[in-house]
This record gives C-alpha cells, structure tokens and sequence, in this order.
C-alpha cells in the first residue's frame, strides 16, 4: 500500500517538473531582458542627460517656489512696514496741518489785533488832553449789563470822575467816566447806565439837553430839557456831542445820533431819543482823559453825572 503510495507520487512528481522549470527559464529571461535593457539605457548619453534636465527642471521649480514664496513673504512685510510709516507720517501730516491753522488764526487775529492798535496810537495822537491808554478786562458782578473795569487805576493816574472815550469805526465817540479807582483796575460807568448824565447839545444847532442812560447798551440814550423851540431845527441823524458844562466831560466829543423826537404834551421841552455811536458790544480798547476844569456852575447832580433817586 506504501509502496504504491509512494509510486503514485513520485510519477506524479515526475510529471510536473518540466514544466516548472520552463517557466523559471522564461521569468530568469525576462528580467535578464529587463537588465539589458536597463544597461542600455543607462549606458545612453541621451538618458543621462534626460535624468539629469528633470532633476535639474525639478530642483528649479522648488527653488523658484520657494523664491516666489519668500518674495511673496518679503514683499507683504515690507509693505505693512511702509503701511504703518504712512499712517504715522499721515498722523504727524495731520497734526503739522492744525498747527499751520492755528499759526494762520494767530497771525489773522494778530493782523486785525494791530490795525485795532494803530487806529487808537492814531487816535491818542489827536486828543489834547492827558490820555492814559486802557483796556476792557470785565464787567462789574453786581452790575454786568452796565458798569465796566479797566486793566488800570491809580497807579498808572486813573482818578475818579476822568473821561473815558473811545475810538471805533474812524470816529472818536464818549463811553463814559470812571467812578471807582482801585491800584491796578477802576470801574468805568458807561453813559447807557441808569444813573449817567450827560451835559450835550446838538452839533449843528446847538440847542442843549442832559442825556441819561435806560441801562442797556441796546437801547437808545433819552435826551431830556431840550426847549420845544427847538423842534424845527433838529433833524433826524444830527450828531450830539458833549458840552462841557460841569467841568467832567470836555466838550465836543461826539455821543450819538438823533434817531427820533417826542414831542411831550404839556410840557416846554422835547424829548429826544439818541442813538450812541459806540458799539459796547465790540469795546476792547478806550482812553481815559483828564477833563479841562469849567467855570460853569451846574447843580450836583450834573457835575456829578451821577442821578439821586
């Protein structure tokens, strides 16, 4: 049974074998073709050249990206660089700029500043009278819409009771009179005030009157005591100007102008409405002027200038 077992297998073995080694010849064949074919090729100057143009096409396409990468890299640094410099050197533009403004402002109101000056070094060169130049610093507290302080006092030779005028828009008008003097500073009662009175009369005419003040530099000044006589003579725009009666205001400074006439029933005088010349809005700049005495002998109440209730 072995015995045939055995020779069963060992024909069956036998059978087989020609055809394996067929085809381990053909496969040592092929990969001997392969080979040849291999050597061939590598043994090509073409081929060499062939590998050697791809690396090469290859290694540049890297370097090239990484160079176009870089660039790229560089290229965006550099221009947040530049981006953050322009917006300072736009900052610092910008703030150059406001400056200018402001020197330009400066130099404009220093322009308007000196013409404002030389029209009053003008103006004092006119003035016979002993001037002291000043300047409005303020308004009395207690009384803002009416008394005024100056920047000077009996230090500089304010008194009590000197004029003040003023010039503005090229003609020289009356502001009032100093009625309180400090060391450095003196209250200034203007001739709108309630209590300011003027000795004045008509430039052309010259009729006279006393002027009072309604206590706002809006309103117009109330010239009183001018004899009804004198209506066919007083036209509507004549200037009024100071007296000098009373020994406190020189005479001939201009005050205002006629902007109406009242006649009064029953009564001998007129009742003249007189617009000042002075814009008590616009004042910065005045003159305080010392008075010519007058032999004049007016009751209290107008060499005052000041009215008791």
């Amino acid at each position: 049974m072995d015995r045939g077992f055995f020779g069963k297998s060992s024909r069956s073995s036998g059978s087989k074998l020609p055809g394996a080694q067929i085809n381990s010849s053909v496969f040592v064949f092929v990969i001997l073709v392969i080979i040849s074919v291999l050597m061939l090729l590598i043994s090509s100057r073409d081929f060499i050249f062939g590998v050697k143009n791809t690396g090469l096409s290859l290694f540049s396409g890297i370097r090239n990206g990484i160079y176009e990468l870089s660039s790229v890299v560089s290229r965006t640094v550099l221009s947040i660089k530049e981006l953050t410099n322009l917006r300072k050197e736009h900052a610092d533009l910008l703030k150059q700029l406001d400056r200018y403004h402001e020197l330009e402002r400066s130099n404009a109101e220093i322009y308007q500043e000196n013409i404002r000056l030389k029209e009053q070094l003008d103006f004092s060169k006119t003035l016979k009278y002993r001037r002291i130049p000043v300047q409005i610093s303020g308004r009395d507290p207690n009384n803002l819409f009416s008394a005024l302080i100056i920047n000077k006092g009996s230090y500089s030779g304010v008194s009590n009771n000197m004029t003040v005028v003023a010039w503005q828009n090229g003609t020289q008008a009356l502001v009032g009179k100093v009625i309180q003097t400090g060391v450095l500073e003196s209250l200034v009662m203007p001739v709108y005030d309630l209590n300011s009175l003027v000795s004045c009369r008509f430039s052309v005419s010259r009729f006279e009157g006393i002027v009072e003040g309604q206590g706002n530099s809006e309103s117009s000044l109330i010239m009183r005591f001018v004899p009804r006589r004198a209506r066919d003579e007083i036209n509507i725009g004549d200037i009024v100007v100071t007296s000098g009666m009373g020994g406190i205001y020189p005479p001939g400074i201009n005050l205002g102008r006629v902007s109406s006439i009242n006649i009064l029933e029953y009564e001998t005088t007129l009742e003249v409405e007189v617009l000042p010349m002075i814009d008590f809005s616009r004042l910065e700049y005045v003159f305080v002027i010392e008075a010519e005495n007058s032999d004049y002998d007016l009751p209290e109440y107008i060499e005052t200038g000041i009215k008791n209730d």
